[in-house]
């Protein structure tokens, strides 16, 4: 008998059949990463607990009217919960699509770790002042269509070219500063306001929204100061850490930019020392 069970699992588990099992993991997976962030996580899981908890009963007892109930359930859910999160899924396809997938001019990480304690020493003078800021870090997530809203820069960052954007009687200082690889990219940027579906302090002002809703549409990293209370925050993947000072500031931005090596990065420096290998190879012998 079970060498019969084995023969028959040998014969219908093909090459195939793997292949389709790794794809449809890789589909649910890559859901998984894009809704990870979003209101629509937790109302999922209870609905997949409640169907499982349900499937389980109908199949362990005749229990003729729940299992109709539950076919007829699982397809309008199928239409209803596309309808239902439809701004959740709109706000992951468009992180989808702005995502990088070719290589990008990410700073290494010593440079990653000056750009640091460029913006920490900017935000506490500003912090002190109660100088309003907005500062975006980009990393994956391509921020192009912000950047053209702003004014193109293009230059060095440091804490007295940031100091002077965000100064309330210059033209810069009524937006964001968007910063690219090791470059202020833009300033007077426009980013879209957060939804305020998590915002649970309705007191927030328009730059705290719109850094949540920075964060919301891709992986971006966002440093707000406060123009009223000189108030220090961090947005990331939609959510704020606020009532910062330097020391905690610069702890954070470590953690999320300083200290990890993205994979656009790691693929950028596998391929050059591909580049080096091969070019060391193909090199002349200088004793022929």
């Amino acid at each position: 008998m079970c060498g019969e069970l084995c023969w028959t699992f040998e014969a219908q588990f093909t090459f195939t059949a793997l292949l389709d099992i790794l794809i449809v993991t890789a589909v649910f997976f890559g859901i998984s990463l894009l809704l990870r962030s979003t209101q629509a996580v937790p109302l999922l899981r209870g609905i997949l607990i409640v169907v499982l908890f349900t499937a389980l009963i109908a199949t362990a007892f005749p229990l003729t009217a729940l299992r109709w109930l539950l076919s007829n359930v699982i397809s309008v859910a199928a239409i209803a919960i596309p309808v239902i999160f439809q701004p959740e899924l709109r706000r992951a396809l468009e992180r989808l699509g702005r995502t990088n997938l070719g290589t990008r001019n990410s700073p290494e990480l010593a440079q990653r770790h000056k750009i640091i304690d460029a913006i920490c020493a900017a935000v506490s003078r500003l912090s002190d002042r109660r100088h309003g800021a907005l500062i975006v870090i980009e990393r994956e997530t391509n921020l192009q269509e912000y950047v053209d809203s702003g004014v193109l820069m293009t230059s060095e960052i440091s804490p007295q070219l940031l100091l002077t954007i965000f100064y309330p009687k210059t033209e810069l200082h009524d937006g964001a500063v968007i910063l690219r690889g090791d470059k202020v990219e833009a300033a007077a940027a426009v980013l879209p306001l957060s939804s305020g579906r998590q915002l649970t302090d309705r007191k927030l002002g328009t730059r705290h929204r719109a850094a949540l809703g920075i964060t919301e549409v891709g992986d971006a990293i966002c440093v707000v100061v406060s123009e009223e209370t000189g108030q220090i925050s961090v947005a990331n993947g939609g959510r704020m850490i606020r009532r910062l000072d330097a020391a905690r500031l610069q702890t954070i931005l470590n953690a999320f930019y300083g200290e990890s090596e993205s994979a656009t990065n790691m693929v950028a420096r596998l391929r050059n020392n591909v580049q080096r290998w091969l070019n060391r190879d193909s090199a002349p012998d200088s004793g022929t």
